[in-house]
Formats: C-alpha cells, structure tokens, sequence
C-alpha cells in the first residue's frame, strides 16, 4: 500500500510540471560560434526553451520527435548580433531584430524608462532586441540645469568625488549593467572615484575619455571597461596636441590624426592592451564621408525604409534625419586635407586589432542613423580597415557580450547559452557584408516573425517619443522662471490652505516617486511645486484622481489598482479652479494647468520566467 501511495504520489508531482514546449533544432548548417575558431560544416544546434541543450555534427546528435526543425543546409549560423553603442528609440525594435541584431548596449539617455523596458524585454512583455543600459552618463555640464532634475535625469553632474560615487551607487542601485562617464572634463581624482565605486559594486565603466581631466592612457589605467568613440585617441597621439584644443568640443579629429605619431601610438596601444580596455571606433558616424562604400551605404539607406508597414509607425522625421546625415560629408579642399587623417584612423585602430586589443562594433544608432543598416556597413568599413571578417564577427558578439559581462549567457553559441542565433544565406567569413542575407532569426529560443508590422510598438517609449523619453518633470526652466516672477506677490498666511477667488498658476517641480510597480492596492504619490490651493487636482492620463493638498508647495494623489492595470509612462498634470489670477493669465504663464510630469508604472513580476 506504501509503496502503491508512493507512486501514485510521483505520478502525480510529475503530471503537475508544465508540459515542456517542443524543442526547436537547426539542422545542417555551417556553425561560426563567435569564439574565432574555425567554422564547423554540418552541425545540429538543438534549443530547449529558451536555451541552447546540445551541439554535434549531423548524424551524431538526436533530434527529438516533436521538435520544430530548421533546415539550415547550405547556410550559416552565427551568435545574435550586438548594436554596441545606441541612443535608443523604440521604433528601432523591429528593423534590429528582422536583420539578427539581437542585444544593444545603450549609452545612457533613456533614463528612467531605461529599466522597465530592459526588463520589459527580457521577460517577454516587449519585442525589441535585449537591452542593456546605463540609464544616465555623468558629465561636467549640464546646459539649463535647474537643481530639480530627478536622480535618473540623463545627465548628472557631480559636485566632488564623493558626489561621483554617490550617484554611481544612484545608478547601479537602479539598475544599471554599467556606468558611463560622458565627456572627460572633470577632475581625474573624481573619475578615479567613480570607476572605483563601480568596480566595487561589480560592474564596468565606460570613459569618453576627451579630456582635459581624463585621457585615455588614464581611463585604461583606473579600470575603464572601453572608450566610446575611441575618445581623445587622436588628440593623445598627436606630435604636436598644443595645436589643438581640449576636450570633446573639438570635433577636428581627422586634423589630429594627420598629426599621429606612432611612437606615441604604439605606446597607447600597449597601455590600452594591457589594461584591457576596449574600443568601440563608431568609424562611420565619426567620419562620414570617408569610407570608400559611401556612396553605395547612401544608395542602401535611400532602400531601407520601403517597407509599407515600416512607413506606417516610423516617423517620418527621424527617416529624414537619417538620410540626410549620409549627405553631411566634407568636401573640397577640407576632405583633401584630412584624407591623411582618414588613413591613420584606419592604421592606428589595424594596430590595435593586431596586438591583441578588442575592437567592439557599433554604428553609434540614434534618431540620425539608419538602424540595423548602420550596423552592417559599420562592420564593411571595418574591413577596410583591415579587420578579418572574423574579428569583426567576434567584435560584434563575443567580445560585445563581455563587455556588459553577459558573457556566460550571450556572445556566443554554446550549450548551456541563450538562443540568440541569426541565420544567414551566404558566407559572412567570404563577405562580411553577407550577413545582410538574412534566412531567419531566432531570438530567446523563439523564431522571429521578420515581417513588419503596422501596429508595432514598446510599452515604455509609445509612438511619438524619440531617443529620449524626456524628463520625468518636463519645462524646469519655465517652473524657475514662474517660480522667480511669484516673489513679491501676495501669499496667503496662516495655516489653512488657501481658497482664492482666483486661482494662482501651478507649477510642479518634483514627484516621488516617479515609477511604481502595477499593484491591487492604492498607491499614493507626492507632487511638489508651487501654487497648490484647497481645489487644486491631479490629472492622470486625462482623468482627476483622488487628491489631498497639503500646502502650496505639496499635494498627493491616489491611484487606485484600476489606475495601475495597464504599464507604461503616463502624463499628469495639476489643474487649479477657475478662474486663474490675472497676473498669472496673460499668456506667459498659463491657463491654471501645470506643468507636465510623467509616472512610470512598470510591470510587477514574480521569479518566474526571469531571464
């Protein structure tokens, strides 16, 4: 009887597991696995879920009964590819992922819709290629800051080194995969800091290192994981940097590297090496024009975006935008000139790649670039840098992936993996622009629909919004400005709230908090501000919610679980009665509606499905 118990006992846990989906297997083709060794013929990927369960040749390896086969005959299978360096829009999801893009490294401007989306992707909620984040760069300036700008504002200016390890702790405590350091014009010792504090937490760096505080020998010998841009490299290897000005402003690179001394070079490099800090050159938006396919990169963009279902959700502007930059060139007697220049940026980075150093692909995507396209012809001037087209397929995903230190899950093509895997028709290791000839995509162990669709869109950055989300408070400088004209006017006294025949202009300032997570039970969340009165109301996503005005300077509102259903970034703004106080109304400063703030409600998930 026990032992009958015992096994109806199991029998019963057994049938209680989900039913594991069918296993998904590529057959037949040529395996690049992304690790630089030599391609493997006739292999058999077998994908479990969303992870790579087995790797053989053809006839050596079983394929299960049920599962989904891919022939891959003939073609060739690599890693996911990586966009290394990428101001994020999210119109961008579907022309990444149609061409294999599956991973992005994004370079600080989402803010603080830049972890729910992440998120968001990661666990299925969103298609977009996975992506990693460093939520805000830290820089020197901060053009029209007014002192209220949120803690994940895009930039965040530090006041000491202290205050730079306060706000690396701020970003990584939010959840950034790394940290970025803009612009290379503030004090050393606060760089030192910042990289350290990183560190600390276990996470990378990445350093602009333009100078004047922080030049590249400097951010590779502190621990900085890559520079951007292959940043101030021009200027720390001239013969004469004196004739140059310091500093990221100065965007003459090509008359540097007309200047380059190979002493000083090779000294770089040896620095650069050693320390193992990477490069991401970003050649084709750095200088355009000079690449020796550029008229034929133009005649592909002019392409690029026929798709009717493309054209229905791209804005129109951004497309513009990015045609446009493929026009932006030197000519004349200034291209003459730093054709010179040109040669040397090609030698020095063919120096790099040759003693050893990781040169990191990346078409620099923003609103001005063509995304997925940018990429490859990124990868077409590599080779005419001198790159093999393997290092350049090993800079586009391995060494991509150890950047963000998702090595031991991504990058490359291995049992145990993630399923990220493009397949394409022709040899990339023939033609490195082959990989253009996309046959299918698989990302998260998942087949990719490589249409387009009409109705695409991401939860975090619906249509209409660009790279950056904007600010959490938006028009700062105006609220100062109303803020500065309020002095010397009448103020109510006394402890009641106010109650006026008219009502002053609000304005908000702050919201904390500024993301919550969907929930089934009211959450309450603090405005601040000025001009708050008895009647003043809070309009969220077009409706009043319940509101409790504490003083002219604060107020709460409610959300009830309702309100919190659907994720996503979502207006409001403060109405005051009318009608509005005649000083407040003539036309400068408003209607009695505030100022727009935005709240994030992200999406509550469990431990289950984490990826």
């Amino acid at each position: 009887m026990l032992a009958a118990a015992l096994v109806c006992v199991a029998v019963s846990l057994v049938s209680a597991q989900p039913p594991q989906p069918a296993a998904l297997a590529i057959e037949g083709g040529t395996l690049i696995d992304g690790n630089g060794g030599a391609p493997v013929a006739d292999t058999v990927i077998l994908v479990q879920g969303n992870k790579i369960i087995g790797i053989g040749k053809k006839g050596q390896i079983a394929i299960p009964a049920n599962a989904r086969v891919i022939n891959a005959a003939g073609k060739f299978v690599l890693p996911g590819l990586w966009e290394s360096q990428t101001a994020y829009s999210w119109y961008f999801g579907e022309a990444l992922l149609n061409h294999g893009i599956t991973s992005s490294i994004d370079v600080g401007t989402e803010a603080e819709v830049a972890v729910p989306h992440r998120d968001a992707v990661l666990h299925g909620k969103d298609l977009a290629p996975r992506a990693y984040t460093g939520i805000l760069r830290i820089g020197s300036t901060l053009n029209g800051a007014t002192g209220y700008e949120g803690p994940l504002h895009t930039i965040r200016v530090p006041k000491s080194a202290d205050d730079t390890r306060d706000i690396v702790r701020t970003v990584l405590n939010a959840g950034a995969d790394y940290v970025i350091f803009y612009d290379g014009a503030m004090p050393f010792d606060w760089y030192k800091a910042g990289v350290e504090e990183a560190h600390k937490m276990g996470k990378p760096a990445f350093v602009r290192a333009y100078g004047p505080g922080i030049f590249p020998a400097q951010a590779a010998e502190i621990g900085a994981a890559q520079l951007p841009h292959s940043a101030g490299i021009p200027l720390a290897i001239a013969r004469n940097p004196s004739q140059f000005r310091q500093g990221r402003d100065d965007r003459n690179e090509l008359d540097k590297y007309a200047d380059m001394d190979d002493a000083k070079a090779a000294d770089l490099i040896k620095t650069l090496v050693a320390h193992h800090a990477s490069l991401v050159p970003t050649f084709i938006i750095n200088y355009r024009g000079y690449p020796k396919e550029w008229a034929q990169f133009r005649a592909e963009a002019h392409e690029w975006y026929k798709d009717p279902n493309l054209q229905k959700y791209y804005p129109k502007e951004a497309m513009e935008s990015s045609l446009a930059a493929y026009d932006d060139v030197d000519t004349g007697d200034v291209r003459a000139r730093r054709l010179k220049g040109w040669e040397n940026v090609k030698r020095f980075h063919k120096m790099f790649v040759d003693a050893g150093g990781h040169l990191i692909v990346s078409g620099n995507l923003n609103d001005r670039y063509v995304p997925g396209l940018q990429l490859f012809q990124e990868m077409r001037v590599m080779r005419e840098v001198g790159m093999t087209s393997m290092q350049i397929i090993v800079g586009s995903t391995k060494y991509a992936a150890q950047l963000v230190q998702k090595e031991d899950s991504l990058g490359t093509i291995e049992p145990g993996k993630t399923a990220d895997i493009l397949i394409v028709n022709a040899d990339p290791l023939q033609d490195i622009g082959n990989l253009l000839k996309t046959d299918t995509v698989v990302f998260d162990g998942k087949v990719v629909d490589r249409r387009y669709h009409a109705d695409y869109k991401t939860t975090f950055n619906p249509p209409g919004d660009g790279a950056s989300a904007g600010p959490i408070v938006e028009a700062l400088p105006w609220v100062m400005a109303l803020m500065k004209a309020r002095q010397g006017q009448p103020q109510e006294t006394g402890s009641a709230l106010p109650d006026p025949p008219r009502s002053p202009q609000p304005a908000i300032h702050t919201i904390e908090p500024f993301i919550i997570a969907q929930g089934l039970t009211p959450a309450t969340v603090m405005l601040k501000g000025v001009n708050f009165v008895r009647r003043s109301v809070v309009h969220f996503n077009g409706k009043a919610v319940p509101t409790q005005v504490i003083s002219q300077t604060q107020l709460k509102f409610t959300l009830d679980s309702e309100m919190q259903r659907t994720a996503g970034r979502f207006d409001l703004v403060v109405i005051n009665p009318s009608p509005v106080d005649n000083f407040f109304s003539r036309g400068m400063w408003g209607n009695g509606t505030s100022n727009m703030a935005h709240l994030v409600i992200n999406f509550r998930y469990d431990n289950a499905g984490t990826r």
